[in-house]
């Protein structure tokens, strides 16, 4: 099937439940999921790099400690490194950095490590900028960790940034000193936090949109697997009906040729009997389409052209006023089109009593030309109604499966004006498809 589906804001689509597709079009959400899955994408390619880079920065940091003979403390005391051999110096830094390694596999244990070692080195009256690891710690428990041990690992560092600060460790100015790193903690938890939502808040939305997109890929399917089912089982009432014509000709001419002692009754009893066969076949067809069916509704006739007329009255009826024009001979078409070009006006207007809002109108236009039909319903409703209400497509899905029996164009979206509506749908019909 061609099919020209003009893009506009009213369409039948569920336009409230975007897809993944219109998150990553978002601006904030979009830039946020492209850094995420790059980051992701890198870290899961090589593990050991961001570890092995948080650990080296860690250590950089510290080398002042390590190369300056003499140096002040963070809040205002001054620390004599002579008084201290410079590998007990260097093994408090190892100690602090190296367990920053195995950060976000086992947060729990290496915030323990550091913790223990901070204690140490603050008991031996020694300030090292690696103890900026017990921030990375916390920050990493906070990302990665329980959300239980984190509560008791923030209640143990206010306790050991007390006893360091106060008794272990005395500083200049101890309550500058206090509120310095219990600050610092803070933050590094409420970041550790914070990014933990965001990454939990982006995780839930880009599943959100590929369930929504899974969801709204099963439900055209089954849209048009019903609508496939009911035009196939139209469609046989309207095979079954001309081949018992068929049979019925076929079986009243053998007949005729037997008392006039012609040679062809034969192959017209081999007609018949085919088509009877063929009857058969379709009506095993039949019973599997018509399982969920209720019977009176199978036995009513298939609508044609004709049909229009009475289907056009209950539409204005309803509310909803209708210029009705045609073009050519339509009643000469075969039953298989009549059926189509009545069902597709049944389901534009079906959509414009749902959607068109009050004081709405419609025109309805079915010419027949040489070897096309074309069929017209444009309304002048509010454009938008469609996808603001969230509808399932079901009307604008049955278009398209039947015109594409007959290698239909369709087109639908805002007509040239702008307001309200158009379905257009344009079938090649032979010019031998006519009634007998």
């Amino acid at each position: 099937m061609r099919q020209d589906s003009v893009t506009g804001a009213r369409r039948t689509a569920p336009a409230s439940s975007p897809g993944l597709a219109d998150v990553w079009a978002h601006p904030l959400l979009g830039r946020m999921l492209r850094g995420q899955s790059a980051r992701r994408r890198l870290d899961q390619r090589h593990p050991w790099l961001l570890d092995t880079t948080v650990v080296l920065v860690v250590a950089l940091l510290n080398l002042p400690d390590l190369l300056s003979h003499s140096r002040h403390g963070p809040f205002g005391d001054s620390t004599d490194r002579g008084q201290f051999p410079t590998a007990v110096l260097v093994a408090c830094a190892v100690a602090l950095v190296v367990p920053l390694w195995w950060r976000r596999r086992n947060p729990a244990v290496t915030f323990g490590i550091i913790s223990a070692v901070s204690l140490v080195q603050w008991s031996l009256g020694v300030w090292q900028q690696t103890g900026m690891a017990g921030l990375v710690a916390l920050y990493s428990l906070a990302l990665h960790g329980s959300l239980r041990v984190l509560g008791w690992a923030a209640a143990l560092t206010a306790t050991q940034l007390g006893l360091g600060v106060g008794l272990l460790a005395p500083v200049e100015h101890p309550f500058l000193g206090l509120f310095f790193l219990l600050g610092t903690a803070t933050a590094a938890i409420a970041t550790g936090l914070t990014l933990r939502i965001r990454r939990l808040y982006l995780a839930a939305l880009e599943d959100r949109a590929k369930r929504l997109e899974t969801e709204h890929a099963q439900h055209v399917k089954l849209t048009s697997a019903a609508e496939r089912t009911r035009i196939a089982r139209e469609m046989h009432d309207i095979v079954g009906h001309n081949l018992s014509v068929m049979v019925s000709v076929a079986d009243g001419a053998a007949v005729l040729a037997v008392n006039r002692g012609e040679t062809s009754a034969d192959a017209l009893r081999v007609l018949a009997d085919t088509g009877r066969q063929a009857m058969s076949e379709l009506r095993r067809v039949l019973g599997v389409l018509r399982e969920d069916q209720d019977e009176e509704h199978l036995l009513s006739p298939q609508p044609g052209v004709r049909d229009l007329d009475p289907l056009l009255i209950r539409v204005r009826a309803a509310g909803l006023p209708v210029t009705y024009r045609t073009t050519g001979d339509l009643d000469a078409l075969a039953s298989g089109v009549q059926l189509t070009v009545y069902r597709i006006v049944q389901e534009a207007l079906t959509n414009t009593l749902r959607h068109a809002g009050a004081g709405a109108t419609a025109d309805v236009t079915v010419a027949r030309d040489a070897g096309t039909v074309q069929v017209r319903v444009v309304d002048t409703g509010v454009s938008g109604a469609n996808a603001a209400s969230g509808e399932a497509g079901h009307g604008l899905v049955g278009i398209r499966q039947r015109a594409a029996m007959y290698g239909g164009t369709v087109t639908l979206g805002p007509p040239a004006t702008g307001l309200g509506w158009l379905v257009d749908v344009m079938l090649d019909v032979p010019v031998g498809d006519h009634q007998p």
